[in-house]
């Protein structure tokens, strides 16, 4: 079983740095940029951004999953998750793993499908808790929030609340787009969050935080 500790969460930074500089560790083909108009990059990336949802890879959550969670959703391909052990209370890293009312469980990683960013899921233990009260929880304590804007759908027997929302990133200095949803489960709320490394990155990987939103059910 794959745990990343949250003390893992301090390298993205670097990431950004070494992605923003344009450095490349690895002869990964989908890192590769197609520059000719019409390239294979361009069609992959037209597609990915039209359509609605990713195409399934794996199931987070399940049993036997690598990451133990109240419900379970439907990955994209090639994305891998971990599970994320909590740092020690009171640790230097111990507050990067709770955000409002949840606090940081499973992280699904894009890059082995070529984007750099994370669906990160939270768990809450507050099991009274509704999806909307952890959803804004979550917001507010996202350092510079804006713009945020709630809607609300049913998938199966789940009521999901989701957020859009903005950041603004000093590292890039500029604004940078944020969805989250979440739901309520017996067992206290999940919110399931996508960021991404720029606005470009979170384009890319929404394909896939659609396909986790409307397949999301009871573990």
């Amino acid at each position: 079983m794959t745990r990343r500790t949250v003390r893992g969460l301090a390298p993205v930074l670097l990431l950004a740095a070494v992605a923003l500089t344009g450095c490349s560790s690895g002869s990964d083909d989908a890192t590769k940029v197609d520059t000719k108009p019409g390239g294979a990059t361009a069609k992959k990336t037209a597609k990915a951004t039209a359509d609605p949802s990713a195409a399934k890879g794996g199931t987070v959550g399940g049993p036997g999953s690598v990451c133990k969670l109240p419900v379970v959703l439907d990955t994209a391909q090639h994305w891998t998750a971990e599970s994320v052990v909590a740092a020690e209370p009171g640790s230097d890293f111990a507050e990067l793993g709770i955000q409002g009312p949840v606090t940081l469980a499973c992280e699904i990683d894009a890059k082995p499908a070529g984007h750099i960013g994370f669906l990160r899921v939270w768990k809450g233990g507050d099991k009274g808790s509704t999806a909307r009260q952890a959803l804004e929880g979550f917001v507010k304590a996202d350092t510079g929030s804006s713009k945020i804007t709630y809607t609300q759908t049913t998938v199966g027997e789940l009521s999901v609340t989701e957020a859009r929302y903005t950041v603004y990133s000093e590292l890039l200095d500029e604004t940078r787009l944020n969805r989250a949803f979440a739901v309520a489960t017996p067992d206290g709320p999940v919110v399931v969050h996508l960021g991404g490394l720029d606005a470009y990155e979170h384009k890319s990987m929404l394909p896939a935080f659609e396909l986790a939103k409307r397949s999301v059910r009871l573990g």
